[in-house]
């Protein structure tokens, strides 16, 4: 079904929505650094120690935003991870923004050291697209998906089967990125968005779909088959 999320490969590229974040962060630690080298000039084990730290913690905020090359093998029938993380939901459930009809639903959790780009579980035209306001609740409580901030996106695949993915903010996250809108086509294993620190993606898919993950799992966006249309 794919290979494990998060390995070496994956700190190859930085992601474009990180150059602003990294870039202040950079700044910030630079000036903290000069002030406590200024404060604290005969504290020389101090100050390593902040230097240390500080290292680290850009490190931290780095790996954050990594963009690994993801290789999609295309298959009408598949439905591809939309995200790295692990599977925290999988039920039948009724979607009603959207579907207002019973689906299965598999969420996907991203904790921070998860990648957080976010591909097209299919190809096909997006139909719906909808941008919510809304909370930061824990990415897991299991209001998150229709009380926090979020985005819906429905996609058309040529067969006329609809899936519908939904990003939604966590309690870390505060901004959710989007690329596609309505009347876009998109391919299978693309990028559709990015979410910052923490989140969930939610797919809904119908009934008769074949669900190839089970929960606690660990699928690799844009390569890791989690279901197969009938």
């Amino acid at each position: 079904m794919g290979r494990k999320a998060n390995n070496q490969s994956d700190f190859m590229t930085i992601h474009r929505e990180g150059i602003a974040t990294l870039s202040l962060a950079l700044v910030v630690l630079l000036a903290l650094n000069a002030t406590v080298a200024y404060l604290f000039p005969e504290q020389t084990l101090f100050r390593q120690l902040f230097i240390f730290a500080s290292i680290i913690v850009y490190l931290l905020v780095l790996q954050f935003f990594r963009n690994p090359r993801r290789t999609t093998v295309q298959n009408p029938k598949h439905i591809i991870a939309p995200a790295d993380g692990k599977v925290v939901v999988i039920e039948e459930t009724v979607e009603t923004e959207y579907f207002n009809e019973p689906r299965r639903q598999v969420s996907i959790f991203m904790s921070p050291v998860n990648v957080h780009v976010n591909r097209s579980p299919i190809s096909g035209i997006v139909s719906f697209f909808k941008y919510h306001p809304g909370k930061y609740l824990v990415a897991w409580h299991p209001k998150s998906s229709t009380e926090n901030e979020r985005t819906t996106i429905v996609v058309r695949h040529p067969s006329g089967t609809e899936v519908l993915f939904r990003q939604i903010a966590g309690a870390l996250a505060r901004r959710i990125c989007w690329y596609v809108k309505e009347g876009d086509q998109v391919t299978q294993g693309e990028e559709f968005g990015f979410i910052k620190f923490g989140s969930r993606v939610d797919i809904f898919l119908p009934l008769d779909a074949k669900i190839l993950v089970q929960l606690g799992d660990k699928p690799v966006s844009g390569e890791t088959v989690i279901a197969e249309l009938a």
